[in-house]
């Protein structure tokens, strides 16, 4: 009797959480489509300057017409392999260099300040810097990307580190393990689920870095066609560039969110 009760409170219990997610999923599509119909009425009736500001229809045949010409693929792929490129670069490079600054406290000590003072420089000014240091090419946009994001990155992995449970590493020592056995069984598996809280906010640095890059020094990319747009008054290319790169970031979170899901169903 028992069982059944447990088992039709469950049932309840899952039916109230798809009801909610079925709430939640429609409410976004409907405030997105009440969006769309808002700015596309509003450049009809000539409330907003439709030169200024494009509605839904100009940017969809924008969109369309650099589609059939087959640059907005060239454009979108070349943003996404810099951004794919600079994240995984920074999350690798973030994750070695805290464990070496975990493993030699001296080190860390004395790298603190240097990466915190690193961290606080706005990148905005470095870009240039690095253009004229290693050249227009899209290696130097990755970098650009890979700087935005990296320091703060070890940082906040760093803090993590340091924050595992004191009592497991005790009973690793206690049970004859060593500061390898402590990384490996305790700290990085402790710290899995904030790497992938890191990597979510990382997607967004990363990408917000090519961009940056791509407006200084690039002739493809979706922030050219930002800069080249506004440049030459053709709206309708920044506006489409700017939701292309909404999309992306959606999806590219959605994709880390996904993998994180699927880790944890593995856990459980």
């Amino acid at each position: 009797m028992k069982m059944s009760e447990i088992s039709l409170a469950q049932q309840n219990f899952l039916l109230t959480q798809k009801k909610h997610k079925r709430t939640v999923t429609v409410s976004r599509l409907c405030i997105f489509i009440l969006f769309l119909v808002i700015w596309e009425s509003a450049a009809q009736f000539g409330f907003i300057d439709s030169f200024i500001f494009s509605s839904p229809s100009k940017v969809f045949l924008c969109a369309y017409g650099m589609i059939q010409d087959h640059t907005l693929f060239i454009h979108i792929g070349i943003t996404l392999f810099e951004t794919i490129a600079s994240f995984l670069l920074v999350t690798f490079f973030a994750l070695i260099i805290t464990i070496l600054l975990w493993l030699n406290k001296r080190l860390s000590e004395t790298l603190e300040p240097y990466l915190v003072i690193l961290n606080s420089l706005p990148k905005s000014a470095l870009a240039p810097l690095l253009i004229v240091w290693l050249g227009a090419t899209y290696k130097t946009i990755i970098i650009t990307g890979i700087s935005v994001a990296i320091f703060g990155s070890i940082l906040s992995l760093y803090t993590s580190f340091q924050s595992v449970d004191p009592e497991k590493i005790k009973l690793i020592y206690t049970i004859g393990g060593k500061k390898y056995h402590v990384l490996t069984k305790v700290v990085l598996p402790s710290n899995i689920p904030s790497l992938f809280s890191l990597m979510k906010v990382n997607i967004g640095l990363c990408l917000v870095g090519v961009i940056i890059g791509e407006f200084i020094a690039s002739r493809q990319g979706l922030g050219y066609l930002i800069i080249y747009g506004s440049q030459v008054f053709k709206l309708d290319w920044v506006i489409m560039s700017i939701v292309i790169l909404c999309i992306l970031a959606w999806g590219l979170y959605s994709l880390i969110n996904g993998l994180e899901k699927c880790y944890l169903r593995r856990l459980s």
